[in-house]
Parts: structure tokens; sequence; C-alpha cells
């Protein structure tokens, strides 16, 4: 980011769109003074001399500049024009604030227009916009947040679940950091007696023995494991799973996205090869968000459009986290189920048998022998919420609890963490062969940087203007 932090920034920090209420908000050593441009309080008091945290309602209005022989207004418009909306506003005082700086937010009515102005107002009266990520970012760099509190931020505006959100709430209260900050800070004890050692070799001093150098850094890779275990869970709780059905034409794939979503989503007809293109729709199971793709029938065809839809369909296949194979239940497999059984072997999949509303076809179990299977009937709903547990429970690990685990929901942090494991291993190795000192350094040293690089404590402007440019501005 371009900006200094000597700047005072300001945006809309409500969604665009209307709404009743809509939030202008300023940050920085000048915030009241830029503020208070367009700020009129009814109290009549001047704005700078409010006191912090407390509320006021106020008239927004567009001040007037002399500008020659003509009072014109900083948008050009009469100054008998000059009353812009009613508005409440707050002023907090640094370092009691989400930026740990001087901050004030406007808030009026919702209206895309009244904002604009206001901001277009703050701008002309010392203040600049601010960018994507901007306000997370100073309150990260001002020692508000961790980097790694900072990030879940982003995780709480866009969590989909309530799992998803309760994960990223207790990154936001730090729990994350902690772990690692306390691994981290165990091996930076290590590292100081190490490189001491090196230094004062020849001096009558004690330093921490090969077994006490094993134990902390088995501990600190046990905490690190522990830690990377839960990486694959929480990237399904932050992002979604994406579970894709897939089956030959007419054994009621679209019958069971319908059922599963409890509304008529997808076309559902006799006529083999309805869906010819992906369908996608999100369900929460049980606190997790699952993206449900009903896919193209999978069959050898001379229709061209059909051809492009199971195109699409295989490639969708390679992208899920779960595979849903629906065949009839009440017929024997065919050519088309046997290829598509045997094209999901390695890949985690239920298969779904369909139909348990006509006669089962009695040598159905014995052909799939070897395959997770649920018996539904998508006409009927028979069957449902048994899948249901079945699906939660193939995507989610058994034993997880959101409440009582920390949980590594982030690309960034689980790259961190397989470096620091690597690093570790390394340096328990080289402790345990007795190697030099100097070996055993690099390592720790590179395992306790990777760690730092989840909190902040080690990081780069190339990595924060990577992350903090995923957040919208006003945020």
């Amino acid at each position: 980011m371009r900006g200094a932090l000597e700047d005072t920034i300001c945006a809309v920090a409500t969604a665009a769109g209307e709404g009743g209420i809509g939030i202008v908000r300023l940050s920085g050593p000048q915030a009241l003074v830029v503020a208070s441009h367009v700020v009129r309080l009814r109290s009549g008091r001047p704005l700078v001399s409010i006191s912090s945290h407390t509320l006021h309602l106020a008239d927004l209005v567009i001040p007037a500049l002399n500008t020659g022989s003509e009072n014109r207004s900083i948008l050009d418009r009469p100054s008998t024009s000059d009353l812009l909306d009613e508005a409440l506003v707050v002023y907090m005082k640094a370092p009691r604030s989400f930026t740990a700086e001087d901050v004030v937010e406007i808030q009026s009515h919702g209206g895309m227009l009244v904002l604009g102005i206001v901001c277009k107002v703050c701008v002309e009266s010392g203040a600049r916009m601010a960018e994507p990520g901007e306000f997370t970012k100073r309150a990260f760099l001002n020692g508000r947040l961790d980097l790694s509190q900072a990030e879940a931020v982003l995780d709480t505006i866009k969590a989909t679940s309530h799992a998803g959100l309760t994960v990223a709430q207790r990154q936001l209260r730090g729990d994350l950091a902690r772990e690692v900050e306390q691994a981290r800070m165990s091996l930076l004890t290590v590292l100081a007696h190490v490189e001491a050692a090196i230094d004062f070799v020849d001096e009558d001093i004690s330093f921490l023995q090969r077994d006490e150098l094993v134990r902390i850094i088995r501990e600190a890779a046990a905490v690190v494991h522990k830690l990377e275990a839960t990486a694959r869970d929480g990237r399904i709780l932050r992002e979604g799973a994406h579970v894709v059905i897939l089956g030959r034409p007419n054994v009621g794939k679209s019958s069971l996205l319908n059922r599963l979503l409890r509304e008529e989503r997808a076309i559902v007809t006799a006529i083999p090869g309805t869906t010819r293109d992906l369908i996608e729709e999100s369900i929460d199971l049980g606190g997790v968000t699952i993206r449900l793709v009903d896919t193209a029938g999978v069959r050898d065809t001379d229709n061209m459009v059909e051809r492009e839809g199971i195109k699409r369909t295989r490639l969708a296949q390679d992208e899920a986290d779960l595979l849903l194979v629906v065949v009839d239940g009440s017929v024997p497999l065919t050519s088309d189920d046997l290829s598509l059984l045997n094209a999901v072997k390695g890949r985690k999949h239920v298969v779904v048998l369909n139909k348990t509303d006509l006669p089962d076809d009695v040598e159905l179990d014995a052909a799939l022998v070897g395959h997770s299977s649920c018996r539904i009937s998508a006409k009927t709903g028979s069957g449902i919420e048994r899948l249901k547990s079945v699906l939660r429970g193939h995507l989610i690990s058994k034993g997880f609890d959101t409440s009582e685990s920390v949980t590594v929901t982030n690309v960034r942090h689980r790259d961190a963490l397989r470096r620091a494991s690597d690093s570790l291993g390394q340096a328990l190795e080289s402790v345990q062969c007795g190697m030099a000192g100097e070996l055993v350094s690099i390592d720790v040293r590179a395992a306790a940087d990777a760690l730092g690089e989840i909190t902040g404590a080690i990081t780069t402007d190339e990595i924060l203007g990577r992350i903090f440019s995923e957040f919208c501005i006003g945020k």
C-alpha cells in the first residue's frame, strides 16, 4: 500500500447499495478536524470538543468555500442548499479504536449519493480515500491486531456457516496466535542457547543439554503437527465443501439436488440428458457450508451440447472434495455405472442407491463391495437425513469440535506450518546425531521464522500487500 500512517483516510464502511444506515469511517490524526467540515452537531458544540466514545446527533452539511466573488460550495452547489442529511456521529480517541488511531464514524441514511458526497467533502478537507483493507492493516501495524487476527476479520466477514464463524472468532480472539507464539518462543530459547554455546565454547557456562534440546524441539513439533492436522477441516469450514453429484442419465441426480435443497431448483423429466450444464447451490449441513453441483449424466452420446456438459462434469469431478455417485438401486448396474465407479476409485466418494421406493436389485450389494454407500429415495425423501449425516462424516474429521480446538483455516498458515514442521524435523535429526550447533541453529531459526510469519512477527511488504488486497474498501 502506498499510503503513509500519517495520512487521515476515509471510506464508506458499509456495503454498496441502498440501506437504512450507511457509515463513513475516518481514521488518522486529523479525523476530527476533517469530519468537522461536514458535521454540525445539533447541540451547537464544535465537533473537536466532544468526548470519546459518545454518540451525537448531527446535521451533515456541504460546507461553503469563498471562491472570489461567489460563495460556492465544494460541490458547486448553492450555499442555500447545504443541508445534506441528519446523522449520528461517534468519535473514538486513540488508542481505543479499531485502528488504534483517532477514528470518527458518521452514521447517516444508507443512500450511496449521501455517502459519496460525505466522502468527497472529507477528501477535499484533507483526507484521502482508503485503500482495500487499509483500516485493518493500520490495526495490525499499530499493534492492535496480529496478522492472524487481521486475517480472521476477513474470515468473519466472509463466513457462510456457523462453524466457520466460530473458527474465525476464535482466531480473532487470538487463540491461534497464542499457540503459535508459545511454540515460537520455546524455539527462540533453544536458538539463544545453541548460538551462545557456539560463541562461548571456551567459557565455563552451562547451556541446555542435548536431551533438553530434543524435548523442547519435540514439544514445538507436536504443536505444529496438531495445528497442521486441522488444516483440511479448517479449509472446508472457511471455504465450504465442494460436493459433486455424478451418475448416468435418469438415475435421479437432479431429484436428489432438489430434495437436499428443499426446492425445485433443477428440471426433472423422464427424458435422458435433461441436465446439460452444471447447476450449483449451497446448503448448511450441521454448521458446514456445502456447495452442491448437479452435473450432466455421464454416457456415450453424439449430441454436441450434451458432450460439452459431460466435459464440464469431468472437470467438476476433478475439483470436488467429495463425490456423490448416484445409481438406480432398482436395476442392475450398467456399463456406464461400472465405468463411473471405476473412475472414482481412490477418490473420496459415496455411492447413493436411489429409488428405494421401487423393489431393490438383489445383486446390487455384492457389486458395491468396497464402496461406501447409502440408500435413499429422492422421490419420497426416505434416507435423506441419513445421507446428510454420511456426507458430514466424510467431510469433517470424527470428533472435530470448533469450540474446543484451534483450527487452521488459511492456506498461508498451512504452508508456514508445513515449512516449520520440515525444519523442526531436520533440527531434531541434527541434535540427535550430534551435529554442529551451527547446523542446528539454521533449522531452528527457519522453523521459528516460519511460525513468525503466521502472526506477523516475521513478514514482508509483499505478504501484507497480498493479504490486505483481499479486503473490501472500508475495512
